[in-house]
């Protein structure tokens, strides 16, 4: 590949990082964690490191780091991240829970039309919710029926196998009928897990290893740090000025989901492999055919159409179709066909994988900062490199004409209503605005709302909006909140204040117990 156009996507995400001067890197041993500290933030910087890899049909072509992989106890750059330095790849460990299930569903011994109470006796639908026993398909293809739970999901990896059957059996809540919508959930990749470990008769984990890690020589790959043998990035989370390190959280019931370390390099391979699939390259190379492979890269459930709150907003103007395959996202475009692509956020990570089947090029990135978002710019990256390399005009560049009158098309004729329940903590949530108190905090909240953001940094973030936007007018709590919901676990409601409104959102976790797994707020503007 031209140098010139690889200095130009290596650039993007070196901005990123904030152009900082980190210094040279200290010490840092293989398989490890690094026992450091915080580090300084720059303003507008999304992470504190990069690590990004370019690769096509003859494997990796490139690969760069920037920034910090840790910083030490005085908050200099421990490490510089490489292409061999190990990242949390959240959600992208889901495409290999999907193929650990086509190699089973190959050798007969996973029927994906089967309920999942065949492998998972457990499940129970809540009264209440959408009523109905999803399939191992429908799970596969996000259309379970469950809601969306990733920040309640994303602090689940560790939990042990009982503790996972009692939050199954307690009962789960549908958001809708099982195989008739899109909507992302980790908890039905947790189901999956079950599902191997069932048919395969072993744990997950070891089945994964030995079925795909091995074959594929994915060394640097596996679910824990120490599984790993080389150098481990530390994840960070910003507050105010400065990079606070988080810890690893360890294996578990919720490793299906995102529970997989690995380097830029091997996930370059991995993304080659699959995209091979397209490739009339003769025998089958590996442990999964082409066909399975293409059967993963296929849109099994389409994302609702342009209009919706849950569609791309932009999609009207440059005729894209996205849905979910199996473990992997696909978006059809008229400028470049299909793409495959899976991100991955984690706490202190973002992950993104993206690949384009006609040409076989693709771009995986990562970044150590919780949801920084990486993936934006591999959109930028894979779009500049197909246009260089094969004469595609990005759609981007040349937007289609607007539908008659001009704006987005219509609002979509439903309407989704949120649970009654979700109404009541709304409720209560907004109380927070008036007066944070950690006690209610901690009644209506799950736990890893305190972790994702501490509850002194929310009541101080709340403070200074109230400060910009005024006192809230008389009696705007007392107001039962009513809004817009993307499920009916989410609801999103604005609060009138004296100088423009503050604009609140939940989203409730899937288990029995009716919590909050998500709570922002933020400025709606004037009024």
């Amino acid at each position: 590949m031209h140098e010139s156009v690889l200095d130009e996507v290596f650039a993007g995400f070196e901005a990123r990082i904030g152009g900082a001067d980190l210094g040279e890197p200290g010490t840092h041993g293989p398989g490890a964690a690094p026992s450091g500290g915080s580090g300084a933030a720059p303003a507008g910087a999304r992470a504190p490191g990069s690590s990004v890899a370019v690769f096509d049909r003859g494997g990796l072509v490139a690969a760069r780091g920037f920034g910090a992989a840790a910083f030490d106890a005085e908050g200099r750059v421990s490490a510089h991240p490489a292409s061999t330095t190990a990242f949390r790849i959240a959600s992208c460990t889901k495409s290999f829970t999907a193929a650990a299930l086509l190699l089973l569903r190959d050798r007969g011994l996973v029927d994906l039309d089967a309920p999942i109470t065949e492998a998972v006796p457990e499940f129970r639908a809540l009264p209440g919710g959408a009523q109905g026993t999803p399939t191992v398909r429908m799970l596969a293809s996000m259309s379970g029926g469950l809601p969306t739970d990733d920040p309640w999901a994303d602090r689940q990896e560790s939990l042990g196998r009982d503790e996972f059957t009692e939050v199954i059996a307690a009962g789960v809540r549908l958001a809708s009928i099982p195989g008739t919508e899109y909507e992302y959930s980790n908890l039905g990749y947790a189901l999956l897990g079950r599902v191997i470990e069932h048919a395969a008769g072993e744990p997950y984990r070891a089945f994964v290893e030995r079925e795909l890690l091995e074959p594929l020589s994915l060394s640097g790959t596996g679910f824990s740090v120490d599984a790993v043998p080389g150098p481990v990035a530390t994840g960070y989370r910003r507050s105010g000025d400065a990079w606070v390190p988080l810890p690893f959280s360890g294996p578990g019931a919720f490793s299906p989901i995102g529970g997989l370390f690995s380097t830029v390099a091997d996930l370059a391979r991995w993304g080659g492999w699959l995209a091979d699939a397209f490739h009339d390259g003769g025998a089958d190379a590996g442990p999964l055919s082409r066909a399975s492979r293409r059967e993963m890269q296929q849109m099994h459930r389409v994302q609702r159409p342009a209009g919706s709150r849950r569609a791309d907003p932009t999609a009207w103007r440059t005729g894209t179709v996205s849905g979910y395959g199996y473990g992997l996202n696909i978006r059809e475009d008229a400028a470049h066909g299909m793409v495959v692509h899976h991100s991955g956020g984690y706490p202190g990570f973002s992950a993104n994988m993206r690949w384009h089947p006609a040409s076989g090029i693709g771009v995986v990135a990562f970044e150590n900062a919780t949801y920084a978002g990486v993936g934006e710019e591999v959109v930028r990256a894979l779009d500049r490199l197909i246009e260089h390399f094969s004469g595609v005009d990005a759609m981007a560049h040349t937007p289609a004409t607007a539908p008659a009158g001009g704006g987005a098309p219509a609002s979509t004729p439903w309407r989704i209503d949120p649970w009654p329940d979700t109404v009541r903590l709304a409720g209560r949530a907004q109380q927070l605005l008036a007066a944070w108190n950690d006690a209610l905090a901690d009644e209506i909240f799950t736990p890893n709302v305190a972790l994702d953001t501490p509850y002194a940094e929310r009541a101080d973030a709340i403070a200074a909006l109230l400060a910009e936007v005024g006192p809230l007018e008389a009696g705007a709590l007392d107001a039962v909140p009513i809004g817009d919901s993307d499920s009916p676990a989410h609801l999103s409601w604005r609060v009138p204040a004296a100088r423009g409104e503050l604009r609140c959102d939940i989203l409730l976790a899937p288990i029995a117990e009716a919590r909050i797994q998500r709570f922002r707020v933020e400025p709606a503007g004037p009024r």
